[in-house]
């Protein structure tokens, strides 16, 4: 049985002249999954100019935004085109999770389409994404209302992820799923 890509990270915005690109982290292991000469598969579609592998050739963190450039990738043009290209390395997901030893590490795809509850037991909605922050990750829940809020991914704020269940639990403090609206 073929192993299920990872996603490691998802590319931003470029950074200066040279192809550096900021990427938004999906793994606990950057320094591993982004060393110099690791070759990470791309989300691409054929035609789009984007290639299908992409090779590390540096990575640097700049006022705690990771900036990595490409063997493939010599300015800031060809960075602009990769915006919002997800980078993946082909893993099995028990030997991935058993190495970085990481009882409180989630990927994304493991996280969105799981139904998120508060305390007491109500439905809130549903994880629809993860974004990664320089302090801490957000995570990203569709209320039963449609309003989209993000919520700090912390133990405090979401003391319960149990992917198998199909949940997690989000104890939010006053008025923070109500950010956002008019």
């Amino acid at each position: 049985m073929p192993s299920e890509p990872l996603l490691v990270a998802r590319i931003g915005k470029p950074h200066g002249l040279h192809g550096e690109v900021t990427v938004q982290l999906h793994t606990d292991d950057p320094e591993v999954r982004l060393a110099d000469g690791a070759r990470l598969d791309t989300s691409a579609t054929p035609g789009s100019g984007v290639p299908r592998v992409l090779t590390v050739a540096s990575t640097r963190v700049h006022q705690g935004v990771w900036l990595v450039g490409f063997e493939e990738i010599p300015d800031r043009t060809g960075a602009e085109s990769l915006r919002g290209t997800r980078l993946f390395v082909d893993g099995d997901r028990a030997a991935v999770a058993a190495a970085e030893e990481d009882d409180d590490a989630w990927y994304e795809d493991d996280l969105v389409g799981l139904a998120a509850y508060d305390t007491a037991g109500g439905l809130l909605g549903e994880v629809t994404g993860l974004e990664s922050g320089g302090a801490q990750d957000r995570l990203v829940l569709r209320l039963t209302d449609g309003h989209q809020v993000e919520v700090p991914f912390v133990s405090a704020i979401v003391p319960e992820v149990d992917v198998a269940g199909g949940r997690v639990v989000v104890d939010a403090p006053s008025g923070l799923l109500d950010l956002g609206r008019e």
